[in-house]
């Protein structure tokens, strides 16, 4: 008897979520491929994640606004689940929890806003940050303990959840992502440089806590000049009101360069040239950079923040300091530039309790 598995990512068209998303469709076209599964998708643009073997809908409307988006959860979902009839599966990867009919549910939650401390000050620059901070309890909450699993990256992310929810611990999956798939960097052609290269790349939202990099930039331009350092960020100044900020307030400092958005093969050749990583962002469920970057087994300055000790297991010249302290960061990068890696360490590896899985086969063959 053919099984019916729906996907359900209608909000997800960009950033480490659409990569889950690709990542998620490619894995079950493959099973698809070799077994007796009808695989639907709820996306908003096929496009985006676009694979044989796989059934889409699309539902661009439900990315407006909330009122739509709740309306497709609770609404449009479970009339979908009901055409369908017997979906033997209901995936969803957008960390809410719709109101369908299905023999089993699965939800992946990625939305790290819950747990952000947020300021004032983020009000006026991204106030969606701070709603989603506000109300992001109330928007997990509804149907998550009716899912057979709940997958998270992270073994903290699990406790919080299991502390706030009351949800049973036996529910949960620890999906990371495998070493594997950040192994294609050529890392053979590097070669320092007399100018030492730091790199963020982000995308500009106020809790990316970009101004920390650029304060201790602006620092240490005045202390060195321009020609000692540089440091590359990955925006230009055109996406929001943050991004905006950022650039008109530090377009003047020569040795920062807002590089803009690059593509997936462009930032392979970014990562292969220069000398550090810098990650100074608040609020992360896993930090994908940390991830590609630390394959090269060059320098890595990190939030001191559970994520970041996380994603950073495995890492063999990596340093922490207090994402509020852009002085911690600047005194690193300045240790750097002049040649002082002493204070560089690798990080051990540590397993999760409970079930967990490295790879998206592994996590099928788990919950199908």
């Amino acid at each position: 008897m053919q099984k019916t598995i729906v996907v359900s990512a209608v909000n997800i068209n960009k950033g480490g979520t659409l990569t889950i998303l690709i990542d998620a469709l490619s894995a079950l076209s493959q099973i698809a491929q070799n077994t007796n599964l009808r695989v639907v998708a709820l996306v908003y643009n096929k496009q985006l994640a676009y694979f044989n073997n796989i059934e889409y809908i699309e539902i661009p409307w439900a990315k407006k606004n909330w009122i739509c988006r709740l309306w497709c959860e609770y609404v449009t979902m479970r009339k979908i689940s009901q055409r369908l009839a017997s979906v033997y599966l209901w995936f969803s990867l957008h960390d809410t929890t719709p109101n369908v009919i299905a023999q089993k549910k699965v939800v992946y939650c990625h939305n790290p806003f819950l747990f952000y401390r947020w300021n004032i000050s983020e009000l006026f620059i991204d106030y969606k940050v701070v709603l989603f901070a506000l109300f992001s309890k109330y928007i997990y909450k509804p149907n998550l303990k009716k899912n057979d699993f709940i997958i998270v990256q992270q073994e903290w992310i699990k406790n919080e959840f299991v502390r706030l929810f009351g949800v049973s611990v036996e529910k949960f999956i620890i999906a990371n992502p495998s070493d594997s798939t950040f192994s294609n960097i050529d890392t053979k052609n590097y070669t320092h440089q007399d100018k030492y290269t730091f790199f963020y790349p982000t995308y500009p939202n106020s809790y990316k806590n970009i101004e920390s990099i650029c304060i201790a930039a602006k620092n240490l331009t005045n202390k060195f000049g321009c020609n000692a350092f540089e440091v590359l960020i990955t925006i230009d100044g055109t996406k929001n009101r943050y991004d905006k900020m950022i650039v008109r307030k530090y377009r003047k400092t020569e040795s920062i360069k807002f590089i803009g958005h690059k593509n997936k093969e462009e930032m392979l050749k970014l990562y292969a040239t220069v000398d550090c990583l810098v990650f100074p962002s608040k609020l992360e469920t896993w930090g994908l950079p940390i991830s590609e970057f630390k394959v090269t087994m060059r320098p890595m300055l990190l939030a001191d923040l559970p994520y970041a000790h996380t994603t950073a297991q495995g890492s063999a010249c990596t340093a922490f300091f207090p994402p509020q302290e852009s002085l911690k960061l600047e005194q690193m990068m300045e240790s750097l530039i002049c040649g002082d890696e002493s204070f560089l360490h690798s990080v051990d590896k540590i397993e999760p309790k409970g079930k967990i899985t490295h790879s998206w086969p592994e996590l099928y063959n788990l919950i199908i």
